[in-house]
């Protein structure tokens, strides 16, 4: 994909997660990799609904920021996505309501903070880390991603909002999405005694749609 197309597409879907109440204000950041291995990454202090293409932060294969507006305070939280994970072309860090709810309860699971509701978070997000609370734009987010080696292509920072990295943007909005609504489905059932996937379901899924499940 050109850099111009997919500086519009980036602009598309994150107008996209806004007018849907996904993130609000100008909460959220996102970014994607170029074909020359740079990044283009949201600017700091904008809102999903009204990014500008010819505004987004640029930066280069070294790192570098070359062109367009200051990136969001955010960008240790990318990177290390980047870094440590080879399969990512995408990042996508929201503020969406029922994650950021589901993590301020006492009783979250920190290595497994999605329960398997559905097979669709399972093939999509694999577990879910639910990392502690950090102060925004705190380095030590990137550090704790890093921390995980690359295992996971989510996290959850609480009290905050979810985290997502995927081949594509267009991976990585669905998948972000998925986890929303995973989330959602856990506040409606809470208490119900919802049936979730077995353990030998969600093997079964595993298995199936080759997911990275780290155990």
């Amino acid at each position: 994909m050109t850099e111009a197309a997919l500086r519009e597409q980036l602009c598309t879907l994150a107008a996209s997660l806004f007018a849907r109440g996904l993130t609000h204000g100008s909460t959220g950041n996102i970014s994607a990799r170029t074909e020359d291995g740079g990044l283009l990454v949201s600017p700091t202090g904008t809102s999903f609904g009204r990014l500008d293409p010819a505004r987004l932060s640029r930066f280069d294969v070294g790192g570098r920021h070359v062109d367009g507006d200051l990136p969001t305070k955010e960008m240790p939280l990318h990177a290390a996505f980047y870094d440590t994970r080879g399969t990512a072309g995408a990042v996508v860090h929201l503020h969406s309501c029922h994650s950021v709810a589901l993590s301020l309860l006492p009783d979250a699971d920190a290595d497994d903070f999605l329960p398997p509701l559905t097979p669709y978070a399972v093939m999509q997000l694999g577990r879910v880390k639910l990392l502690p609370f950090f102060l925004p734009g705190d380095p030590a987010m990137g550090d704790a991603v890093r921390g995980l080696a690359g295992r996971r292509s989510a996290v959850m920072l609480a009290n905050h909002g979810p985290v997502v990295a995927g081949r594509d943007l267009a991976a990585a909005c669905n998948a972000v999405e998925e986890l929303e609504a995973t989330a959602k489905l856990a506040l409606m059932t809470r208490g119900m005694g919802a049936v979730g996937l077995s353990p030998d379901q969600v093997a079964q899924v595993v298995d199936r749609f080759d997911v990275e499940w780290d155990a």
